[in-house]
């Protein structure tokens, strides 16, 4: 089972978007038979092994083994991810695009860069999981509170201007291209935005 899996395929994000199947997928995290799942979602068992079909078909839940029960085969489903995002990829006619309104200030715009980080880092991971090869990435990710107003914007100025230097630095003519993306945001923990 990996961690987190990237949803780039319209009907995937749709069978998995449907709450019935949502809720099954959760309970997927420990290999279940469709018997077992019924007794703790409350539905007829049919109609479970009917969404475990199309979330099985989706590539969303895998089989881990069958077994001989009476005379019946019983299949035992795991989910193929601990964790799923949809990629804007999932909706490419009406995905983010930070071309479209490149405000650097604006929410909008962080969260188009945003999307677009999804679907990007959704097809290498695909892509290096065919390859069987690991993906080079770096994130930081960490929290810091401003005084003022003031104190964020010259922040950002200071972080635009420390940035630009390294990336001055290191840039070459040729080798492999790597996206930057450095975000500053309110924090979502009930605080009121500053």
């Amino acid at each position: 089972m990996q961690d987190i899996a990237v949803i780039d395929n319209p009907a995937a994000a749709a069978a998995g978007l449907d709450p019935i199947r949502a809720r099954l997928l959760a309970e997927l995290s420990e290999p279940s038979s469709a018997a077992t799942l019924a007794g703790r979602v409350g539905l007829p068992r049919q109609k479970v092994n009917y969404h475990l079909r199309t979330l099985e078909q989706h590539g969303l839940i895998e089989l881990v083994q069958e077994r001989r029960k009476g005379n019946m085969t019983e299949r035992l489903m795991r989910a193929t991810a601990a964790s799923y995002v949809i990629s804007p990829a999932a909706m490419p006619a009406v995905a983010p695009d930070p071309q479209r309104a490149p405000d650097r200030l604006s929410a909008r715009w962080l969260l188009a860069v945003a999307a677009r980080l999804v679907r990007d880092v959704g097809e290498l991971i695909t892509g290096a999981g065919r390859a069987q090869q690991r993906l080079a990435t770096f994130a930081l990710d960490g929290e810091i509170t401003f005084a003022s107003a003031a104190d964020r914007a010259a922040f950002a100025a200071e972080l635009n201007a420390a940035v630009t230097r390294l990336a001055g630095k290191y840039h070459a003519a040729s080798g492999r291209s790597h996206r930057l993306v450095v975000a500053v945001h309110p924090s979502v923990n009930g605080d009121q935005a500053r």
